[in-house]
């Protein structure tokens, strides 16, 4: 089976970056990971449109580069299913998306974990891309248990429930989501209200606590030693499409001024 590169530098203590994806266009990933300059890429499905042989496609273009994981976000109504066929795709990292209880995160981690009796999980064998020769082997078995679980926290509930989130045994990372808790508090679109970040400082300082590793979502580099002074080290970063609109509006507008100029 692959090497899950994001949950060895996670056992071994070292920082870790990401991007994200909406796009499903395989083309994409293979570019991040031309970069040689991030440990994986999130393909955000929560918020994109995919089907399964789109998943399959990106699963291999993450197996074109060894340094390279693939972490997939997936939305709370369909965890099950899309982290079944995320991981047979060739995904090694699932982002579980509005966690409330630890009841939730309970069932994210039987999601992805074996139904083996040491393991816990639910997840049977199936004959999918990444494990077609190896399904109901010890190996495979072996890599669900290895799969990183992210969680987000984002829901006014699930701060009133953080310490028994993170007590969650398989929880290995946790990202405050500002919009959602922002909202869910009652000051939809205050990202910076001093209760929203007040309320990412608590999870920052208790999931390091429990010993859970702590992600920061930054649109570029610029804010990232806020995070490292709070000893954050692990980072995602852009967004394509992001990427693309920045550009449009700056170059398109840059341009139109330079033949406006030139007119008359």
């Amino acid at each position: 089976m692959r090497v899950n590169r994001l949950r060895e530098l996670l056992e071994s203590g070292k920082p870790t970056l990401g991007t994200r994806v909406l796009s499903s266009w395989p083309t994409v990933i293979e570019l991040v990971g031309k970069s040689e300059s991030f440990d994986y890429v999130e393909f955000s499905a929560e918020y994109a449109p995919y089907d399964h042989r789109a998943l399959e496609e990106m699963g291999r273009a993450i197996d074109l580069f060894p340094h390279l994981t693939g972490m997939i976000k997936v939305e709370q109504e369909s965890r099950t299913h899309a982290a079944v066929r995320a991981i047979g795709a060739g995904f090694q990292s699932v982002l579980f998306a509005d966690i409330r209880t630890a009841a939730d995160a309970e069932q994210c981690v039987r999601a992805v974990r074996s139904e083996r009796p040491k393991s816990g999980g639910l997840h049977g064998v199936n004959l999918q891309r990444a494990n077609l020769l190896e399904a109901g082997t010890e190996a495979w078995a072996e890599s669900l248990d290895q799969v990183v679980i992210v969680l987000m926290i984002e829901k006014v509930e699930a701060m009133q429930n953080l310490d028994a989130i993170l007590s969650v045994a398989g929880v290995d990372m946790v990202q405050f989501g500002p919009a959602d808790y922002a909202n869910s508090i009652g000051v939809t679109g205050q990202f910076h209200h001093p209760d929203v970040k007040s309320a990412e400082k608590i999870l920052i300082e208790k999931a390091l606590e429990h010993d859970v590793a702590v992600r920061a979502e930054l649109v570029d580099s610029q804010g990232a030693e806020e995070y490292m002074k709070m000893n954050v080290q692990h980072f995602n970063i852009g967004f394509d499409v992001k990427t693309l609109f920045d550009w449009y509006c700056r170059e398109g507008k840059a341009m139109k001024q330079y033949l406006g100029d030139r007119k008359g």
